[in-house]
């Protein structure tokens, strides 16, 4: 079967994607070796390397919407199930800006369920998409910033501070938004790491998938 000028040019591009996270991942190996790199910068280039290669597999083998958006719904809930089996199998309590990534889960999750059972068309699609880039970009935002505490030096973050559920109950929850954004020791703690990353890490690397993927979902068919 002969490929389409168009199947050729959509497929060029996560091949590309593919190709650049072997080279931040090469890279990160060589720069790992010549030197010590600061956290943040050995953190960041994983981060991109892992985030570029997911991507690039999702949009290859990216099925049809309604089949797409089950899935992506499947995701979200495996990441919870995930987050909880942590909890309370691992006892890896969840910080505040955990809690509040969680909940960027599961309004994800929920924007994937509609849209498989919708099973929109084009216009359809685009107004997830949107509803995606919202959910799960301040998902990505708050694991970014969490991220970012977590590659400070020791020390250089505040102490533990009250918990998340204790704050809800004494305080207007603007103040709860602004206390927990401004992190604290416990988002500091790394916990449960896998190949290098955190929990932060990784969740970052989902919720950009998810967006790669909401993204691409409005022009399939």
């Amino acid at each position: 079967m002969v490929m389409t000028r168009h199947e050729s040019t959509a497929l060029r591009g996560p091949l590309v994607w593919l190709l650049a996270a072997f080279v931040f991942i090469v890279l990160d190996l060589v720069l790992v070796t010549m030197e010590a790199p600061s956290a943040l910068h050995e953190t960041a280039f994983r981060i991109t390397a892992w985030t570029l290669g997911i991507s690039a597999l999702v949009l290859l083998m990216l099925p049809g919407r309604r089949a797409a958006y089950l899935l992506g719904f499947v995701v979200c809930a495996g990441l919870m199930a995930w987050a909880l089996y942590l909890q309370y199998v691992m006892d890896l309590e969840p910080c505040p800006l955990c809690v509040f990534q969680r909940v960027a889960v599961m309004a994800t999750g929920v924007v994937f369920l509609a849209a498989a059972i919708h099973n929109p068309g084009r216009g359809g699609a685009t107004f997830y998409a949107v509803l995606t880039v919202a959910t799960a970009g301040t998902g990505a935002a708050l694991a970014a910033w969490q991220v970012w505490i977590q590659a400070q030096p020791k020390g250089s973050v505040a102490a533990c501070g009250m918990g998340l559920n204790y704050m809800l109950e004494t305080m207007p929850l603007t103040d709860v938004i602004s206390r927990v954004l401004k992190g604290s020791g416990e988002c500091a703690e790394q916990g449960w790491v896998f190949l290098g990353l955190a929990i932060p890490s990784w969740t970052l690397v989902f919720f950009v998938a998810m967006i790669v993927a909401a993204i691409a979902l409005v022009r399939r068919d």
